[in-house]
């Protein structure tokens, strides 16, 4: 083979080798982006849930005004997504906390995002991008 040869191979072997890297990163960043969407999506149907329960009269299983005994429903805790909780369920507020199966973009630990539902307001708040 001819040294012209020889240096189109190499210089083909760098291009294909750099786009497969940044294919990776691509890809990576894709599926992190896609999880943080699907928590913030399974976060928004749980606070719909934790405002239909602050809705609903004590008499058919509702809290009356007040979210105090809403909990996360079981079959709700833990999807393909992720796992969710609610660490406070206060009278007029609950916290939900979201935590992924892909790792943020710190590199070490997964996203996490935090939601604050209240009667009339849903705010959303990401921890780890």
């Amino acid at each position: 083979m001819g040294q012209q040869q020889l240096l189109l191979i190499v210089l083909g072997v760098i291009i294909v080798g750099i786009a497969v890297v940044v294919g990776i990163n691509v890809f990576t960043a894709s599926s992190t982006q896609a999880n943080r969407d699907a928590i913030i999506a399974d976060l928004t149907n749980l606070a719909s849930l934790a405002q239909q329960y602050y809705r609903k009269p004590t008499a058919l299983g509702g809290g009356g005004n007040t979210f105090t005994g809403w909990k996360v429903p079981a079959q709700l805790d833990t999807t393909g997504n992720g796992v969710y909780t609610a660490p406070t369920v206060e009278a007029q507020s609950v916290t939900l906390v979201g935590t992924g199966n892909e790792t943020g973009n710190d590199g070490s630990t997964p996203v996490r995002v935090s939601m604050v539902v209240s009667p009339n307001d849903i705010t959303s708040t990401t921890i780890n991008n």
